[in-house]
């Protein structure tokens, strides 16, 4: 059945929205060619939008003809405000933008251990009520939050998990009370994998997997544009995959002995103690990152100073020598443990792309990318690309952002006046 006129208009609608999203600005004439649409009926739309306060007028084109179609349209930004919130064992970063995703203001704040749940939510929540000041907004639409642990599939919210803080769970409800704002929840993973997939190492795929190499590990599956959760949220619970190499087999409430005591930041740490690598702590990253770092630097300084590389300098030292020998060994060691959770992965999904996120996995950049993908090589008939994670700590904010700003669209978008 054909559509009726309502839905025909709110159909032209959304479609004009979306590509002034997609696009930035465009003019009633660039909106006739990307959308198919008449004149007119691009004309009634852009009347209606902007009645509706969704788009307003932005400038001219550079056209040298006169008239409505040199007028260039974009979406009102500041129709509404975003919230997307990072959350971590060791604290919580926010970030603010307008309804098109421009960033307006960005503050962090450190979370103790010994703080207690009252206090560090509080610490939490003030945090973005700060933010949103300094922004100027006034409330803000739609705060998404990037924490780690399970996503309840039919509720929503964050479950309980052992290891993790009790008040990321107490968060996620103290601002959906404390603020006018519809408030969403999702895995830092599976963000940081919609951030990848939209401006960062996986732009070019559709079908890949993230594996996220931190405190803890995880990976995220993007099936066909589509992030996978499984039934029960747990898709990309890699940390209680059985693997060869461990003392014993995970249990239903403790990942030790999965693929989790092989590239957890701690068993990270303990394989560099036993290559003699070691590293100055860094304030901003947890120290597995900063050795892997260390390591995969002066392998790639190493690298180009050396015959035929890009620069030149005096032959190393023995001592030298020797450490760049541990630092090898260092990040031989960790691919071949990293890339049996990916020979695994690529077993079940064959994704064809892997990217390697986290803060170990960033730590390691290409260095530590292309080791696993040789080893990949050796161990499983299918071709898989592994990749470094393209956007360095700020993937979980990114795909924050964008979950925050998809939601907002859809609110604001989904019923335009007529």
């Amino acid at each position: 059945m054909p559509a009726s006129p309502s839905t025909a208009r709110a159909i032209n609608d959304r479609l004009a929205l979306r590509l002034l999203q997609q696009e930035g600005p465009l003019t009633a004439g660039q909106l006739k060619q990307l959308t198919g649409l008449s004149r007119p009926t691009v004309a009634d739309l852009v009347e209606r939008l902007t009645a509706a306060g969704l788009i307003e007028v932005v400038g001219e084109s550079g056209e040298q003809r006169r008239g409505p179609n040199a007028r260039v349209h974009g979406i009102v930004a500041d129709r509404a405000h975003l919230a997307a919130v990072d959350v971590r064992t060791e604290g919580v970063s926010v970030v603010v933008a307008d309804l098109i995703g421009t960033e307006l203001t960005r503050a962090s704040v450190p979370i103790a251990d010994d703080a207690g749940t009252g206090p560090a939510v509080e610490q939490a929540v003030a945090l973005v009520e700060r933010a949103a000041k300094e922004a100027g907004a006034d409330r803000l639409h739609t705060v998404a939050i990037g924490a780690p642990g399970l996503i309840d599939p039919a509720t929503g919210e964050l479950r309980d998990s052992s290891g993790l803080p009790a008040w990321h769970r107490r968060l996620v409800a103290a601002l959906g009370e404390r603020l006018p704002a519809q408030v969403l929840v999702e895995n830092e993973t599976n963000l940081a994998a919609l951030a990848e997939q939209r401006d960062g190492a996986a732009r070019d795929r559709d079908t890949f997997v993230l594996l996220w190499l931190g405190l803890g590990t995880g990976a995220a599956v993007v099936l066909d544009g589509h992030l996978r959760r499984g039934a029960s949220g747990g898709t990309g619970e890699i940390g209680f995959l059985p693997v060869p190499g461990t003392a014993t087999v995970p249990s239903a409430v403790d990942c030790e002995g999965g693929f989790h005591s092989l590239g957890g930041a701690a068993a990270v740490v303990a394989l560099a103690a036993a290559h003699g690598v070691t590293a100055e702590a860094a304030a901003h990253e947890p120290y597995a990152a900063t050795l892997v770092r260390t390591a995969a630097t002066a392998l790639t300084t190493t690298a180009l100073t050396a015959p035929g590389g890009a620069a030149t300098s005096t032959p190393p030292t023995s001592h030298t020598a020797s450490d760049t020998a541990s630092r090898a060994a260092f990040l031989d060691a960790l691919a071949d443990r990293v890339a049996i959770g990916v020979a695994s992965v690529v077993a079940v999904l064959d994704p064809g792309c892997v990217v390697l996120g986290g803060e170990v996995g960033r730590a390691g950049g290409d260095e530590l990318a292309g080791r696993v993908g040789k080893r990949l090589k050796t161990m499983s008939p299918l071709p898989t690309e592994v990749r470094a994670s393209g956007l360095g700590g700020t993937a979980v904010l990114r795909g924050a952002l964008l979950m925050a700003r998809e939601a907002a669209q859809d609110d604001l978008f989904g019923s335009p006046a007529r």
